[in-house]
């Protein structure tokens, strides 16, 4: 098994996942490029001791934007791995 803290790069909080969390117990990370759905039920159960029920995953392409630097030019941004985690009845994660 990986180490959960290479698994697991950082929780992703928005206002959407903000209601995901409130409404379906869902919760969402981004994740490591090589992650699939059992190390990351494994790893969030490890370093969260809670029960996973469901994992789904989905890979983000990054934006193509206009450089703020140099006009014209186009940068990208980097592609993203995002982990959406549905926790067990009773389970709950706290960030803070």
């Amino acid at each position: 098994m990986k180490n959960p803290s290479r698994v697991l790069k950082k929780p992703l909080i928005t206002e959407k996942t903000n209601l995901l969390q409130g409404e379906h117990n869902k919760y969402t990370f981004a994740v490591a490029g090589d992650a699939d759905r059992t190390e990351v039920a494994a790893a969030v159960a490890a370093q969260f001791k809670v029960k996973v029920a469901k994992v789904n995953i989905l890979n983000a392409k990054g934006k193509v934007k206009e450089s703020r630097r140099q006009r014209g030019v186009a940068v990208k941004e980097p592609d993203v791995k995002k982990a959406i985690v549905t926790l067990e009845k009773g389970s709950k994660i706290e960030f803070i």
